[in-house]
């Protein structure tokens, strides 16, 4: 993320800020802007949120939005991918999906760009962790490898085409390796 030079404020006064793109989040009084995505980011992005939704959404069980600000816990983040159980989806007054999400994923995962750092993305997953997330995924692109965070478990580093990705539970019937991942990649 690269940190923009603004004073402090509150998270209230950030959320009426005009959306900027890339997309800014909002942590401990500070606006960080997210890097451009790249090709590979976007590619994975793309891919992660159809085949997630082909999973999950037919039967209406869970909905997987790119780029969607949550805000929860102080804080305001965009995560690359955001999982909602479905009964969890916020709706407005029609019925319609919200825009507005305060509230955690049940899954949040992040592509890290090459300009990111490890240690900021880290901080934003075990956020939505410790206030209700179910996982979190941190998928580095250029180490072909992903790491995985369960709630109050050890985290888990997966770097073998063979190695199958852990999902959460809502989202069980979605079966995906390391290396199918990653082929996403190849043209």
């Amino acid at each position: 993320m690269i940190k923009t030079p603004i004073r402090r404020i509150s998270l209230e006064e950030f959320l009426q800020l005009p959306e900027t793109k890339p997309a800014s989040e909002y942590i401990d009084g500070e606006i960080f802007q997210k890097p451009m995505p790249q090709g590979k980011h976007s590619r994975l992005q793309g891919k992660l949120v159809t085949t997630v939704n082909s999973v999950v959404e037919p039967g209406k069980i869970a909905l997987a939005f790119p780029e969607l600000r949550c805000t929860f816990g102080g804080r305001s983040t965009v995560p690359d991918v955001a999982v909602f159980a479905w009964e969890r989806i916020p709706v407005d007054e029609k019925g319609n999906i919200a825009n507005v999400f305060n509230t955690y994923p049940d899954w949040t995962i992040k592509i890290l760009s090459p300009e990111q750092s490890t240690t900021k993305v880290t901080k934003n997953i075990l956020h939505c962790l410790n206030h209700g997330t179910s996982l979190g995924w941190l998928i580095d692109p250029e180490e072909y490898c992903v790491l995985v965070y369960p709630p109050h478990q050890q985290l888990i580093f997966l770097e073998n085409e063979e190695d199958i990705l852990p999902v959460p539970d809502l989202v069980s019937d979605l079966n995906l390796t390391l290396g199918q991942l990653f082929a996403w990649l190849k043209l």
